[in-house]
């Protein structure tokens, strides 16, 4: 739909902050957002519709109506629009998904005799949790060491009904693992003050129970009540068991979230370590698609909204790290307030210590998050069969894309132009068949140039390996599609260049990558993949793999001939010198660095040559010249 046709006046939007919502035809909600000024955020979704985001043109133009609520401030708005995306996962926001299912340790306080069992999935109310631990084997092995010193219920309501009505425990009462409430054995207010002790055990008042049981042990001890001192002692080694499967993060008893982000072009992930009394109490990660131009403060507002959107107040810490703050710092810091129950929260980036330390520990967890990600959907038969049956398709093929290749050029500034090219078979990559290509001459003078070059010289060496006894290993297979980072002009070149070999018959597309649009040879509009298509997908992992493979190599290049040209100019300076100083030292820095004896340890270096390369490498040679 025209968004003109349910644009309201610019006089009805009242310019207070609010909630805002887009609605289709069908009355569906399709975005919901919040703003400080409502007037002045609806305006800019109409204003000039021809310029905004893609994502954010198709849900103007696929909207049918908008509505607002106002609000006393930001806060509420925060309030407010997280709870009306949670009801109705509108399909315009970014939700952050759970990269697993992870186990939590749950205890039903709302029941009159509580229960503490591991469980995933969905929370619910009237259940405090702890965790999210990372496997469920570990949480289990605690909680059975924790039932030696608080021996709680942990059986189900069938299970606890039954033993009431017929007055025998279950297996753990007998054992000694459960205090059996279900027949009496303790009082229902006994059995809640054990259910406190594993609370506060598990909320990281670990140090005070432990000391308070050490001094229980040495006074048995002293009125030779050895059977209680030994039972006392055993609780201890259990408590301190159950400490030893946490790692010990910090030297302070710290209780905080530690939050990274880590995100590419197509998809970001997302960490967190749980750390209360200064441990590692739980993790948990979160993946998300990029769909739109979100910033890392964006993001970092709606993964922390995620993850205290639905929790009881004990589960938010008096401090959160990030590593990037949201942008709207004040009123992320009042919300995270609301949630503790008016308890001050801090939200920081931390600068130094052991802290940072930690930050940057779960910032490689999130990037191995992605990359585990990636792979784990890349590596999947099904998916990648998908792929290809989605390419052959929407790009009309005469026949399945079983050899995809991608060429990808980098330059700076037009010097040192390279180009890559990567090779995948079946969905994967066939990294022995990558190759690199230096473009010097007329060649490297633009980009379309520069494919052209590549193009031909690759697809000259198979026409060559078609007349030869035995195929070319490097070159000697024609792929079912040629696929070049870039729009329209790169694409034209690249064909050209296939025409005039006589390769007709291999197909060409290219991957723009500012807007992820497909283009075909001599076609005015983009081919449109759906946005979550498998085969879009995988044709980004293949234009980004080339990207990264030309990049390496240019940088590479780069370096080269960045020391060539430091070490040329220098008069006496001959190959075989180059290579020792090189060599001796490692770089055109570090010999810049060096001193005259250092110089004339190296063999082949006298006074003079020495004084000279000192002389000229210290007269405004660029410092990146490593």
């Amino acid at each position: 739909m025209d968004p003109s046709e349910y644009r309201p006046a610019s006089g009805e939007i009242p310019t207070s902050a609010g909630v805002y919502r887009f609605r289709d035809e069908d009355r569906r909600i399709l975005y919901v957002g919040k703003a400080k000024n409502l007037r002045q955020r609806l305006n800019s979704y109409f204003a000039d519709p021809a310029g905004l985001h893609p994502r954010t043109f198709r849900m103007v133009h696929s909207a049918a109506s908008v509505e607002w609520t106002v609000v006393s401030n930001e806060v509420e708005a925060l309030q407010l629009e997280w709870t009306w995306i949670r009801e109705f996962s509108p399909r315009f926001n970014v939700m952050f998904r759970d990269d697993k299912s992870y186990p939590y340790l749950a205890i039903t306080t709302k029941d009159r005799v509580p229960r503490v069992y591991v469980t995933r999935g969905k929370r619910r109310k009237g259940i405090t949790y702890f965790g999210p631990f990372g496997q469920a084997w570990a949480i289990r092995d605690s909680l059975d060491l924790l039932l030696r010193v608080f021996p709680v219920r942990t059986c189900t309501t069938g299970v606890f009904q039954r033993a009431e009505r017929s007055g025998r425990p279950c297996l753990l009462g007998y054992i000694g693992k459960c205090s059996a409430p279900c027949v009496g054995r303790v009082t229902e207010d006994e059995h809640r003050d054990l259910i406190r002790g594993i609370t506060d055990f598990m909320s990281g008042s670990t140090g005070t129970m432990i000391s308070a049981r050490k001094r229980e042990m040495a006074d048995a001890a002293a009125e030779l009540d050895y059977e209680r001192a030994a039972r006392v002692r055993d609780e201890i080694q259990a408590l301190e068991k159950v400490l030893a499967k946490n790692a010990v993060v910090l030297s302070m008893n710290a209780d905080c979230d530690v939050f990274a982000l880590h995100l590419d072009e197509l998809e970001a992930a997302v960490q967190v370590f749980h750390v209360r009394g200064g441990r590692i109490r739980g993790e948990r990660g979160w993946i998300v698609e990029r769909l739109d131009e979100s910033t890392r403060g964006d993001l970092t507002a709606d993964y922390l909204r995620q993850a205290y959107g639905d929790v009881d107040p004990q589960a938010v810490p008096p401090e959160v790290l990030v590593d990037v703050l949201p942008d709207d710092v004040p009123a992320m810091t009042d919300w995270l307030k609301e949630r503790r129950g008016g308890t001050g929260v801090r939200l920081r980036v931390p600068e130094r210590g052991e802290k940072k330390a930690l930050l940057d520990t779960v910032r490689q967890n999130a990037e191995q998050s992605l990359v585990l990600h990636r792979t784990r959907r890349a590596s999947d038969l099904t998916t990648r069969s998908e792929a290809l049956r989605e390419i052959h398709e929407v790009l009309g093929l005469d026949e399945p894309p079983l050899r995809i290749e991608c060429i990808d050029n980098s330059h700076t500034q037009g010097q040192d132009v390279v180009g890559s090219l990567i090779v995948f078979e079946d969905g994967l990559p066939k990294k022995r068949d990558y190759r690199h290509f230096s473009v010097r001459g007329e060649a490297a003078r633009d980009d379309t140039s520069a494919m052209y070059d590549v193009v031909s010289r690759r697809f000259s060496r198979y026409l060559e390996s078609l007349g030869a006894e035995e195929p070319d290993e490097r070159f000697g297979y024609r792929p079912s599609l040629l696929l070049v980072d870039g729009g329209p002009p790169q694409v034209s070149a690249a064909r050209r260049a296939l025409d005039d070999l006589g390769l007709a018959q291999i197909a060409v597309a290219g991957l723009a990558k500012r807007l992820e649009e497909v283009w075909l040879p001599g076609e005015d509009y983009p081919t449109v993949f759906p946005r979550s298509s498998e085969g879009l997908y995988l044709l980004q992992r293949i234009r980004d793999e080339a990207h990264r493979f030309a990049i390496s190599y240019h940088r590479k290049k780069r370096a080269a001939t960045a020391r060539a040209s430091a070490l040329d100019s220098i008069p006496g300076l001959g190959p075989a010198r180059r290579k020792a100083l090189l060599t001796r030292f490692g770089s055109v820095a570090r010999i810049r660095r060096a001193s005259l004896e250092d110089l004339l340890e190296v063999k082949g270096v006298g006074p003079a040559l020495a004084a000279t390369i000192h002389e000229r490498l210290n007269e405004g040679t660029p410092a990146d010249d490593s």
